[in-house]
């Protein structure tokens, strides 16, 4: 119900008879499927890098400028998209998004020029950005008292989608050439997005926080975005965005070329009764740590609280990367280095934007979440310098920067944002109440 003061009251009732409860995990299931098709547009891009510059002879930096427009139109674009969900709902969002990243892989396909490139990466970020700031924010709509776990088990589908298909795409590469790799597996993903889309939809009702948690601080009042973009709650949490953000892109847009420099990438590595290249073997393996860590890491926060479990991803995450800079020439400690990096990398897009979700209401929460989603694209600038830092400095340069960047990050989740979001929260509250107050003597 809506209160005389314009607040949203958590007096909303829970459900109503349209909403089953088996709704809102069937609701989960479909958004985690759609995240799963649009994982190659990220996740695989790493294996067309070394093929596409053999064959036009480009240059990795500038073919890595295809994967910084394709995420920075990803994320910049999500507030837009995210508007439209909150008011139309995530079906026909979706439904587009699904036509524009079966187009861009089409394009990639045929592109013969730098400039066709790039047009298909923005189609693509385009497409990408319309069907994960949807579902993840369509999951913090309907799981408000679990938004770690929902956002998580989201993300994971992003995470880990490219976990299945690495493989299938590596051998078509090598067999078919790359160009029908884009082909098929582009046109196949969108099939699937556009039929998935037309199954989701939002809760009937928006669903109240009906706990309070010393643990997990979550507000009362829903915050239009540009409320929340004047709190520096939010300013804070989208610089520790881009200081992690940044180290996860560059990793993931650079493990192949990481892997033929340390000259590993084609070595032999016999785990768990497999036989892969190192590098097959790392990207598969990468995705499946990624895909579990959103989950777990999101339910974790649910129970410890949110700036305590980003203090420990990101502190896992400056010694993964210690490791690799140190024995990352062996290809055992390269597979399992980047696979505990990815496993904590991811997330951020579990914990961001629940906290965000927790801090400034469940009304606006795509559009919040998606505002604070274009950190990764403001990070993804950060993938080019990563290849230039490297061709002057070395690989270690770039590494030795990823663990400044998260331990930075681990410091403000303790020292700035939980402090300062528990400031806010409980200011929030008593202006509220305050109103309240006064409208009731009235």
């Amino acid at each position: 119900m809506e209160r005389q003061d314009g607040l949203t009251s958590a007096a909303t009732p829970a459900a109503t008879p349209h909403d089953a409860p088996s709704a809102k995990w069937w609701q989960l299931a479909f958004g985690v499927l759609c995240m799963a098709m649009i994982a190659n547009l990220q996740y695989g891009w790493t294996l067309f890098v070394d093929p596409i510059d053999q064959k036009f002879h480009w240059g990795r930096a500038a073919i890595q400028f295809a994967f910084t427009l394709f995420v920075a139109t990803e994320t910049w674009l999500v507030p837009v998209e995210t508007w439209f969900v909150d008011r139309y709902g995530p079906r026909v969002v979706v439904f587009f998004g699904g036509i524009m990243i079966g187009l861009a892989w089409f394009l990639n396909a045929h592109a013969d020029s730098l400039a066709l490139l790039y047009l298909a990466a923005v189609i693509g970020g385009i497409g990408a950005g319309s069907v994960y700031g949807t579902c993840v924010g369509n999951a913090l709509k309907w799981f408000p008292h679990r938004r770690g776990l929902a956002a998580g088990a989201t993300a994971a589908g992003f995470g880990a989608g490219a976990a299945i298909t690495v493989v299938p795409i590596a051998k078509m590469i090598a067999t078919s050439g790359y160009q029908d790799a884009f082909l098929y597996f582009g046109l196949g993903q969108g099939i699937v997005v556009v039929f998935l889309s037309l199954l989701l939809r939002k809760p009937s009702v928006a669903v109240p926080v009906q706990r309070k948690s010393l643990r997990l601080p979550q507000t009362k009042v829903d915050r239009t975005p540009k409320e929340a973009v004047r709190t520096p709650v939010f300013w804070v949490m989208y610089a520790m965005f881009v200081m992690v953000a940044s180290g996860g892109l560059m990793a993931a847009a650079q493990i192949a070329p990481i892997a033929h420099d340390y000259k590993v990438a084609d070595v032999p590595v016999s785990l768990f009764g497999l036989q892969m290249a190192a590098l097959t073997f790392a990207i598969s393996l990468d995705r499946i740590f990624d895909g579990f860590g959103r989950p777990f890491f999101g339910w974790v926060s649910d129970n410890i609280g949110r700036e305590n479990t980003m203090f420990i991803a990101f502190s896992t995450a400056a010694i993964a990367i210690i490791a690799m800079l140190n024995f990352g020439t062996n290809p055992y400690v390269f597979v399992f280095a980047t696979a505990v990096y990815f496993g904590v990398f991811g997330e951020i897009y579990s914990l961001f934007p629940a906290t965000c979700g927790d801090t400034f209401g469940s009304k606006f929460a795509a559009s919040n979440a998606g505002l604070l989603y274009t950190a990764k694209g403001t990070a993804a600038f950060l993938v080019p310098f990563a290849s230039m830092l490297s061709a002057a400095y070395g690989w270690s340069a770039v590494f030795a920067l990823i663990i400044v960047l998260n331990a930075i990050a681990a410091s403000l989740a303790i020292f700035v944002l939980k402090p300062l979001r528990r400031r806010y929260l409980t200011e929030g509250e008593q202006a509220s109440d305050g109103k309240v107050s006064s409208l009731t003597l009235a």
